[in-house]
């Protein structure tokens, strides 16, 4: 489904009926890097240190923001996003977000209603509504329908490429987020296609125009674009979304009391006209996050971490147990998280791991409890205490126990497993398909980035990880010989 073309020479007109306010700033295309569309001076703009307040760059009133909130209120006006937020709403943020972005699609699209984009286009009401429905009055589209269609039609996302870009991912730890991602969306989407064809106003478009490459996209518009903010939780702001990153960002924003968000200016910085104002989609953000999120690596980011999922051994049940009772507990899969950035000793984060390397002849006991249903269920026992809903604070539980060097060298020896087998895959995969595109190109240099950063990282912790096995072990048998002990 083609959305309509919004002008940009005609989104003063559409801030200034909004509420939008601007100071000195402009939406522009910006060529650097082919980014798109990005927030530009249009005069000199000098902030000082000793100023006593940031200087504001964009004002976005609250009634714009689109929140959970929001969408419900919207649904009370528009009757044919009123169905389809009753059929597929899960309780999510997200699925209500993507619902909202698929109706505004609709809505702009010259697939069914002539690209109704204009902020001067008239607007006959529709007949009176029948007895007993909420009325349908107000316009079928709204600021956000206009805004929808000047956001890009091409997110550089994986969900943008094909099975071929998405085999560049191979070894990486994107590799089985981005399968499982797809098969969410395949399935949604089909349900959609299921739900939708026998309706009047929706199965027309359904079958004519909609494609699965149209859910795909308000994911990945939602995925990139979407802000968690104090008090509205989350939420997607336009125009604010429109600011590309810089890991040496001069802007940053703030949700106020009353709810607007405001973009504002470092203190210090001297901006001459033409100058590109920037924010940081995340201090803390790994290169497959961003990735993932927003189809690019930052060359200049500092952040050298990465997480891998980590998956049982078939041939151990009590390892099958365990990771089943860790997802149901945190509703996710296990993870490892490294670190290895510049100037620290690599370090690793991962609760999951004590749980993993615990055993019954060392005070950990899993017990099944069956319910008056049938069903059963696993409760988690350490020293004789509960600590069912403990299990990422086992580490803590067990610091005290005369084993624990005990251990802590277990759990340093799986982790370096972990980390070993990660390397290995991803040294030895190799795919021999090209680029078939420029936007393919460029997501396959995006993977091979990715490929080179998680290499690094993974050879230093094997590395420092290795050392750390080697000085518990030490250790241990240093204290097992002086005191004639078991180890």
């Amino acid at each position: 489904m083609e959305p309509g073309n919004f002008p940009l020479d005609e989104f003063p007109t559409w801030c200034t009926q909004n509420g939008v306010y601007l100071n000195n700033v402009q939406v522009a295309l910006v060529d650097i890097d082919e980014r798109g569309n990005g927030l530009i001076t249009t005069d000199e703009i000098v902030s000082r240190e000793d100023d006593l307040e940031p200087i504001t760059l964009m004002r976005v009133p609250r009634e714009l923001i689109l929140s959970s909130k929001s969408i419900d209120e919207f649904a009370l006006e528009h009757r044919y996003f009123r169905q389809l937020l009753a059929l597929f709403d899960d309780g999510s943020t997200r699925m209500k977000m993507l619902l909202f972005l698929l109706y505004q699609l609709v809505l702009s699209s010259y697939d069914h209603y002539g690209g109704i984009l204009s902020p001067s286009t008239h607007w006959t009401p529709p007949p009176p509504s029948p007895p007993g429905a909420l009325p349908t009055d107000s316009p079928p589209w709204t600021p956000w329908t206009q805004y929808f269609s000047l956001l890009p039609s091409y997110v550089p996302a994986f969900s943008s490429f094909t099975k071929v870009a998405h085999s560049y991912l191979r070894g990486t730890s994107l590799e089985s987020a981005v399968a499982a991602k797809m098969r969410a969306l395949t399935r949604e989407f089909e349900d959609i296609q299921k739900r939708l064809s026998s309706m009047p106003f929706w199965g027309p478009i359904v079958e004519d125009a909609l494609e699965f490459q149209d859910w795909c996209h308000v994911d990945a518009l939602f995925r990139s674009r979407s802000l968690e903010l104090p008090n509205s939780g989350t939420s997607m702001v336009p125009c604010i979304d429109l600011v590309n990153h810089s890991s040496r960002a001069n802007a940053f924003y703030e949700q106020t009391s009353e709810g607007d968000m405001v973009l504002y200016l470092f203190k210090g910085c001297v901006l001459p006209a033409g100058s590109e104002i920037t924010i940081n989609y995340g201090h803390e953000k790994s290169a497959a996050e961003m990735l993932y999120n927003y189809g690019f690596i930052d060359p200049d980011s500092p952040v050298r971490s990465m997480t891998i999922l980590l998956r049982p051994q078939q041939d151990d049940p009590i390892g099958l147990i365990k990771f089943q009772l860790f997802s149901e507990a945190f509703n996710q899969y296990p993870k490892l998280k490294l670190y290895a950035e510049e100037g620290v000793v690599p370090h690793w984060t991962g609760p999951f791991l004590y749980f993993l390397c615990l055993n019954e002849e060392d005070g950990l006991q899993l017990i099944p409890q069956q319910w008056p249903d049938g069903s059963q269920q696993w409760e988690v026992f350490w020293q004789g205490v509960n600590i069912t809903g403990q299990l990422d604070t086992l580490k803590d539980l067990i610091r005290d126990h005369e084993s624990y060097q005990v251990f802590e060298l277990r759990v340093c020896c799986a982790v370096l497993g972990f980390v070993q087998r990660e390397l290995d895959n991803l040294l030895s995969t190799r795919n021999g398909y090209s680029p078939s595109s420029r936007t393919e190109g460029d997501f396959y240099n995006g993977a091979s980035r990715l490929k080179s950063l998680e290499a690094d990282i993974l050879r230093k912790c094997v590395q420092a990880f290795n050392e750390q096995v080697r000085l518990n072990f030490s250790v241990r048998l240093d204290r097992c010989l002086a005191t004639r002990g078991r180890f």
